[in-house]
């Protein structure tokens, strides 16, 4: 798209910097636009006169059955021309506004991208789900509707007071006009009201969505607690809040119309009065007094616009707040100004003196972490919940940012390591078995689109998925669910293992990813990985000890420090915190053989 706009950080115009950009990089379709609209505001102000000269000679009496047909074939034909050029402003102006839309979700999905997992950390779903619909489409409106509106209603207003004034009567003109004053104060005052009133409503809008999507992705623990009731009655208290927004904002707006109608209908009565005396003294002619009137007619629609316009450019300003709030939020996880001559990564890992504490939070999360991973070396992670293992994981894929001088890699402050060069090697299965709504190949393609499907097999073959394969309907094939809901939990972290080891990463990252399978299982994947990981930096954090027995190291966590370290045997013979684990795990094994 070549006219296609791209918004920068930081480049930001005030509450319609954005559409205004827009529209100077699409000047052209706008002038055409604009054009075409003009033409046919003039056509329209035209027409009263045609009528007017029409009653004259009416009045003359020399208009004839020609003449009549002549004044019907011009209005006919101004009419199609007028019809002709609204079908082209309209598709020039709101085409280009389509346009906008696009790009500005374009650009907000964007920014959604880039922004640090610690932004999801604060921000609801549903509410930024509110700023991608409605508040986009309100920012649309302002760059269709609203355009077309201030440059019909002010072009018309201003050509038909001067034709009234210059060919009727000045007098008449100014008794006229008399009311509009009024209106447009007031329509000034009610317009920072609805301002106010719709941000309300896009908020009360955004609660309602998230608790939607909230329940709905939840829904099978609301019907497990048998909640159905109460989270009906929790989205009725949403929508009653959102019914009432609406509920305020369209009572002011209503008193738009009823103002209008009543402020043109005393334009009216005065035009009626006074004009209707000026014709009858003959002051003024019959055909300037029709012609008058169409040209009052033609003046109450700007004046209504006048309500149109503030009502939409308020909405889009609403809008646009909330959209340039995220559009300002800076991504925290960037490369470096001064990257390091990275192009490839080994998988040397080390922790120096590493502390760590989340946004918002004053209790370090990690503390004085001192730690080395020798590339092709396995290091488990062990610890009770809490103890900071995942958040381990989260900084060497810098999901959050260490700080300077305590992680490495291959050397590498790993904040100047380009982004690209470091996730691309990193193979992550998280301890969120997070699977796309598409099918299982799909997802086990996700972070690289150039596999056979040779290497997609394997993959799965040393998950151990390819038996349950079997039983789907199509296979890898297979379209499942939202979140992978329709497979087991044992088959959604198989098939996330699948996915992070098919992209052949020199760092492998496990994140507690055997949790949902049985011990036979687990021995089969295992067997598979350990061929996987021979050569490769891996990382395995779990809270079955059974599955790291035989890392090369062992660290055990404790409140975010280091409080053990050492292989499985030498962790054993300790006789601390790993040894009381271990001890519990297997006498939780010995009860479950006997029940």
């Amino acid at each position: 798209m070549g006219e296609s706009v791209r918004f920068r950080q930081g480049k930001l115009y005030g509450d319609f910097g954005l559409i205004f950009k827009f529209i100077r990089r699409n000047r052209r379709t706008y002038i055409g636009g604009i054009a075409s609209l003009l033409l046919v505001d003039t056509l329209q102000l035209i027409q009263p006169r045609i009528l007017g000269r029409m009653a004259d000679d009416y009045k003359a009496g020399i208009l004839t059955r020609s003449g009549i047909l002549r004044y019907i074939a011009i209005i006919l034909g101004m009419a199609l021309a007028i019809a002709i050029g609204r079908f082209f402003w309209r598709q020039l102006i709101m085409g280009a506004a389509r346009r906008l839309e696009f790009d500005l979700r374009g650009e907000l999905f964007r920014h959604f991208e880039r922004l640090p997992a610690s932004y999801y950390d604060q921000h609801k779903i549903g509410d930024l789900m509110a700023h991608a619909t409605n508040d986009i489409h309100a920012v649309r409106m302002a760059a269709a509707q609203g355009v077309v509106l201030s440059v019909d209603s002010t072009f018309l207003a201003a050509s038909t007071v001067v034709i009234m004034l210059k060919t009727v009567d000045a007098r008449l003109t100014v008794l006229a006009l008399l009311p509009l004053p009024a209106l447009a104060m007031t329509t000034a005052f009610l317009g920072r009201a609805i301002h106010t009133r719709f941000k309300g409503v896009q908020d009360a809008f955004a609660k309602l969505t998230d608790r939607v999507q909230e329940n709905l992705s939840g829904i099978r623990v609301v019907k497990s607690f048998l909640q159905e009731k109460a989270e009906i009655e929790r989205f009725q208290e949403a929508n009653q809040s959102n019914l009432a927004a609406n509920v305020r904002l369209v009572r002011l707006w209503g008193a738009f119309g009823p103002l209008i109608q009543m402020l043109s209908g005393l334009s009216f009565v005065i035009v009626l009065g006074y004009g209707g005396s000026l014709a009858i003294r003959g002051d003024i002619s019959l055909g300037d007094f029709v012609a008058f009137t169409g040209y009052l007619g033609l003046l109450t629609w700007p004046v209504m616009a006048i309500g149109w316009v503030v009502n939409i450019l308020q909405r889009g300003a609403a809008s646009l707040d909330r959209i340039n709030a995220i559009l300002r939020v800076k991504p925290e996880i960037v490369d470096h100004e001064n990257p390091a001559p990275v192009s490839s990564i080994d998988g040397h890992i080390e922790f120096r003196h590493l502390t760590f504490t989340y946004p918002g939070r004053e209790k370090p999360a990690l503390e004085d972490i001192n730690l080395v991973v020798e590339k092709g070396k396995t290091l488990a992670i062990v610890g009770r919940s809490g103890s900071g293992k995942t958040t381990l994981a989260n900084l060497i894929v810098r999901l959050y940012d260490p700080g300077p001088g305590q992680l490495f890699v291959d050397g590498h402050d790993i904040t100047r390591i380009p982004l690209k060069v470091l996730r691309r090697a990193i193979g992550y299965v998280p301890q969120d078995n997070f699977l796309f709504s598409t099918s299982i190949r799909k997802n086990i393609e996700f972070a690289r689109e150039d596999l056979s499907g040779r290497a997609v097999m394997e993959a799965v073959e040393t998950a151990q998925l390819a038996g349950d394969l079997e039983g789907l309907p199509d296979g890898l094939d297979t379209v499942i669910g939202e979140r992978g809901v329709t497979l087991s939990g044992g088959q959604r972290q198989r098939a996330c293992i699948a996915r992070a080891i098919v992209k052949d990463p020199a760092i492998l990252i496990l994140d507690d990813c055997l949790s949902a399978v049985d011990t036979s299982t687990e021995d089969r994947i295992l067997r598979g990985l350990r061929q996987i990981m021979r050569g490769r930096t891996s990382i395995m954090i779990s809270h079955r000890l059974s599955t790291v027995k035989e890392a090369d190291e062992i660290v055990v966590l404790d409140e975010g420090r280091i409080v053990e370290r050492g292989n499985h045997e030498a962790l054993m013979a300790m006789g601390g915190l790993y040894h009381d684990m271990y001890q519990r795990q297997l006498l939780e094994e010995e009860l479950a053989v006997v029940d």
